[in-house]
């Protein structure tokens, strides 16, 4: 090698450093900061209403033409339900809600459960039977 050549290191190298705590540096202000670390990441992230509900019409609607598939399958979500409710992950009222849909759906006759899928309002979060629509608010 010869001394010339651009790829030879000097003879001293000094890198410049910055004697600045970088944390100082940043502006409380400025949006690219950091976070503060004070905000949580909760521990179980919950469905909320109408995951649960498409859960279950998408189970329903893919075994439209076996209905006696569709409520093996109920059944075992059921059994999920149960477990989540009693786990705290789903509240009370989605889960008697969840169990309304499902005792419809597995006590229906083969014909029935094709309208029951193709009822809207059976799907919105809310549905009540035709008897219970009422509320104790008089």
């Amino acid at each position: 090698m010869n001394d010339y050549a651009p790829h030879v290191p000097p003879n001293t190298f000094t890198p410049k450093t910055i004697d600045i705590d970088p944390l100082e540096a940043i502006m409380g202000w400025w949006p690219f900061g950091r976070k503060s670390h004070s905000r949580k990441i909760p521990d179980v992230i919950r469905r909320d209403t109408r995951t649960w509900l498409t859960d279950l019409q998408e189970l329903c609607e893919k075994n439209f033409d076996n209905p006696e598939e569709a409520r093996r399958q109920i059944r075992q979500m059921a059994n999920e339900w149960k477990d989540a409710n009693a786990q705290g992950i789903m509240d009370d009222s989605l889960f008697e809600g969840l169990n309304m849909r499902a005792y419809r759906l597995l006590n229906c006759k083969d014909d029935e459960f094709s309208e029951w899928l193709d009822n809207l309002s059976f799907w919105k979060p809310g549905w009540r039977p035709e008897g219970l629509n009422n509320t104790d608010e008089s």
